[in-house]
């Protein structure tokens, strides 16, 4: 991830409210532990911009395993409209 700071586990735990304060700010604290990620912490503005993410990720669908009730969805949806 682009412009995120990286800090080991050990490092993150120890100085905790240091890095909640750079989430605050609007950073990414990525986690490492034996030079890999294995986690993250966001702001709760990151939280919210990649939950927003989430939701607007396209799913598969196979046309013969379809419910009638996705059919349905599908013939009435609208172009730019965002479903409720």
């Amino acid at each position: 991830m682009a412009g995120a700071l990286k800090v080991s586990a050990t490092e993150f735990s120890r100085s905790f409210a240091k890095y909640q304060d750079e989430a605050i700010a609007g950073k990414v604290i990525e986690i490492t532990s034996h030079g890999r990620v294995v986690g993250g912490y966001l702001s709760a503005s990151e939280l919210a911009h990649y939950e927003m993410l989430k939701r607007r990720e396209r799913e598969v669908l196979v046309v013969g395993e379809l419910d009638d009730e996705t059919i349905t969805d599908i013939e009435n949806a609208q172009y730019g409209v965002v479903p409720r």
